[in-house]
């Protein structure tokens, strides 16, 4: 399985992005797809999650400004972040489980068996 993640880039704040990431190799449906963030020195944390049945999860950071979805025919995921502000400046990765379990806003990096090699998104202020 391969996730290929694109869309990443420099935005000045109140700007918006819309990330990708395409899933190859599974046909399947995911039963938890997720994005995360990272900035240097800090461990990943989980953004918005999408379970299999469109339940959707967002970190309270993010809420209202960001949303996840997914294209089943293109077995693509997406991020739409709007309204961007500098401190959203940060590596963002998706990742894919097959598993079951809990699928939230608080689900562990090491809990998603699949990862995007990332994307870096810079906002200005």
């Amino acid at each position: 399985v391969q996730l290929v993640e694109s869309g990443g880039g420099s935005v000045q704040a109140g700007g918006s992005l819309t990330l990708s990431c395409a899933v190859f190799g599974y046909t399947y449906r995911a039963y938890c797809m997720g994005w995360f963030l990272q900035v240097p020195g800090k461990e990943r944390e989980g953004v918005a999650t999408l379970r299999d049945d469109g339940n959707t999860r967002y970190a309270y950071s993010v809420k209202d400004r960001f949303t996840i979805s997914r294209d089943s025919a293109k077995n693509t995921l997406y991020l739409q972040m709007n309204s961007l502000k500098p401190e959203d400046t940060a590596m963002y990765y998706c990742a894919v489980d097959y598993g079951g379990g809990y699928c939230d806003e608080h689900k562990r990096a090491n809990e998603y068996k699949y990862w995007g090699q990332g994307t870096q998104v810079t906002v200005s202020s």
